[in-house]
C-alpha cells in the first residue's frame, strides 16, 4: 500500500487551466512600463536614474522645491513652487497682446507634440492627453517665464519671493539640471517662439542665450559663450548646459579601437589604462598647471605638463556633474564627456593628499568641505559607471601621461629632485654628501696616482 501512495504522488500533475493561460497572455500583452519599449530609441532621452546610482548619490537626482514633467509630479513638497508656476501663468498671459496666445492657444499649439513628447521619457507615462499636454504648457511657460525674468526681458515683481528669498534661488536652479525633472527642448523651443510678443527683447534674443545668461548667475561665463552657443538645442535643459561646456574635437584625433582599460599590454601594442593618482603623478616628474577658460573639460598634456582648467567645487557642481554623468549613462546617442572627465579627475584625486594636493595648484576650489569631503565625491562619482577609456575625448591624455610615467629616465630623475630638493635642508645634505663624495675621489686619485706611474708636477 505504501509503495502504491508513493507512486501515485509522483505521478500527480496539476492540470493547466485555461484561465491561467489566459492571465499569461494578457501578460504577453502588457506595455513595459517601468522600462518602455521606446527607451533605446534616438528620441528617448528623459530617464529614471538608475538605482545603482541613487543608492550612492540619491538626493542629488531628485528635486528639492520644483518638479518638471511627469516622474515627480504632485509631490506633497513640491507644491509650493506649483502654486507658482499659476502665478507665473497668469501674468504671462495678462501682459499678452491682443494679437498673441492665449491659453487655448498654447494648449493647442503643444497638442500635435504628444507622441513626440511620450516617446521622449523612458517610462511609460501614465497620463491621459490632455493632463499631459496641460503639464507640458504649465511647466515650459514657468521656465521662460522664469529665464526671461532674470534675463530681465520680461517684468518682474520686485517683492516676489522667488528672487528674494536667498535659499529659493539656487535650489530651483538646481532643480532645473536632474535628469529626472526634464521636458523636451522642443516643447521649450515652441513655447519661446509664440511667447516672443510677451517680452521686451528683439528677435536676436534666443532661447540658447536667455539660458546660459541664467545659469551665469551661478557658473560665470564669458559674453563669447553666450553667443557661441545661443543656437545651440539639446534635448532638455540639463543636455543643453552638459553641451555648452563640451570643447570642439581637437583636430587630427585618430580613432581607436577599442581596449580594454585594465589590460596594459597585448601583443607587444600598448594599450590604454587608468592613470596614478596625482601625487604619484608629481612624484613621478609630471607638473601640474591650473589654467582658466570656459570650459572645465579642456584638459591637455604637453612635454610633462598636465593642464587642468579650474574648476569650483560645490553643491551645484556637484549634482550637475552627477546628473550629467547619468544622462550619458542611460542615453547611448551623445558624447561622453561628462563620464570621462569623471573618470579622470577620479584617478587625479583617489585620496584627501590629492585632493589638497590639486587645491595647492589652483586647480580645483574645494567648497565641499575637508578635502576627504572632495576625494569622497569624485571617488563616489565613478562608482557604478561604465567607461570605455579607449574612445572618449581624453583617450589622448590618457595614453602620454602614461608613457611619461612609465619613462625610466623621468620617473628616476624626478625620484631623486624629490627625495633631496624638496627642502632646503634635504638639497643642502644632498649637496654636502655631494662635495665629501669629490673630495674622496680628489684625494684617492692623489694617493694612488704615484703608483700608477704618473708623476706630479712640481
Amino acid at each position: 500500500m505504501e509503495e502504491k501512495a508513493e507512486t501515485d504522488h509522483h505521478q500527480h500533475h496539476h492540470v493547466i487551466t485555461i484561465e491561467e493561460v489566459e492571465e499569461m497572455e494578457e501578460k504577453i500583452k502588457e506595455i513595459p512600463k517601468l522600462l518602455n519599449r521606446t527607451a533605446g530609441k534616438k528620441s528617448c532621452c528623459i530617464f529614471r536614474v538608475p538605482q545603482s546610482l541613487v543608492e550612492i548619490n540619491g538626493k542629488a537626482y531628485h528635486p528639492l522645491i520644483l518638479s518638471i514633467g511627469p516622474y515627480h509630479y504632485g509631490k506633497p513638497h513640491l507644491n509650493m513652487i506649483e502654486e507658482h508656476k499659476w502665478k507665473f501663468l497668469g501674468e504671462l498671459l495678462a501682459r499678452t497682446l491682443p494679437d498673441g496666445l492665449k491659453l487655448d492657444g498654447y494648449l493647442k499649439i503643444i497638442a500635435p507634440l504628444e507622441t513626440r513628447i511620450r516617446d521622449c521619457y523612458s517610462e511609460f507615462i501614465d497620463f491621459n492627453s490632455f493632463d499631459l499636454i496641460k503639464m507640458m504648457v504649465l511647466d515650459g511657460l514657468f521656465i521662460i517665464e522664469l529665464i526671461s525674468r532674470v534675463g530681465k526681458v520680461a517684468p518682474s515683481d520686485p517683492h516676489d519671493p522667488i528672487f528674494n528669498m536667498a535659499w529659493i534661488f539656487p535650489f530651483l536652479m538646481r532643480d532645473l539640471l536632474r535628469l529626472e525633472n526634464q521636458i523636451p527642448f522642443f516643447v521649450l523651443q515652441t513655447l519661446f517662439e509664440n511667447t516672443r510678443v510677451t517680452r521686451s527683447c528683439g528677435d536676436d534674443q534666443t532661447l540658447g542665450k536667455l539660458i546660459l545668461g541664467f545659469f551665469n548667475y551661478i557658473v560665470e561665463r564669458s559674453d563669447g559663450v553666450l553667443e557661441r552657443f545661443g543656437d545651440l538645442e539639446g534635448k532638455h535643459l540639463l543636455d543643453f548646459f552638459r553641451l555648452s561646456f563640451i570643447p570642439p574635437d581637437p583636430p587630427h584625433q585618430k580613432p581607436r579601437k577599442k581596449a580594454n582599460c585594465f589590460i596594459a599590454r597585448k601583443n607587444d601594442i600598448p594599450l590604454l589604462q587608468l592613470i596614478p593618482s596625482a601625487k604619484k603623478l608629481d612624484e613621478a616628474g609630471i607638473e601640474f598647471k591650473a589654467k582658466k577658460g570656459d570650459t572645465f573639460l579642456e584638459i591637455r598634456f604637453h612635454n610633462g605638463v598636465l593642464e587642468i582648467p579650474q574648476i569650483a567645487i560645490d553643491d551645484f557642481t556637484t549634482w550637475f556633474l552627477l546628473n550629467s554623468v547619468a544622462f550619458e549613462q542611460c542615453y547611448n546617442h551623445c558624447s561622453k564627456h561628462m563620464t570621462a572627465y569623471a573618470s579622470f579627475m577620479g584617478c587625479l584625486i583617489s585620496n584627501p593628499r590629492d585632493a589638497g594636493f590639486l587645491g595647492d595648484c589652483k586647480i580645483v576650489e574645494n567648497y565641499l568641505g575637508p578635502d576627504k569631503e572632495l576625494a569622497h565625491f569624485f571617488n563616489d562619482l565613478g562608482k557604478d559607471m561604465s567607461f570605455d577609456i579607449a574612445n572618449n575625448y581624453l583617450s589622448k591624455v590618457f595614453e602620454d601621461v602614461n608613457e611619461y610615467h612609465r619613462n625610466g629616465w623621468h620617473v628616476q630623475w624626478a625620484g631623486f629632485k624629490y627625495n633631496y630638493f624638496k627642502t632646503p635642508w634635504s638639497f643642502i645634505s644632498a649637496l654636502a654628501a655631494l662635495i665629501l663624495l669629490l673630495l674622496n675621489m680628489i684625494l684617492a686619485f692623489f694617493a694612488l696616482y704615484p703608483y700608477a706611474g704618473g708623476k706630479l708636477p712640481g
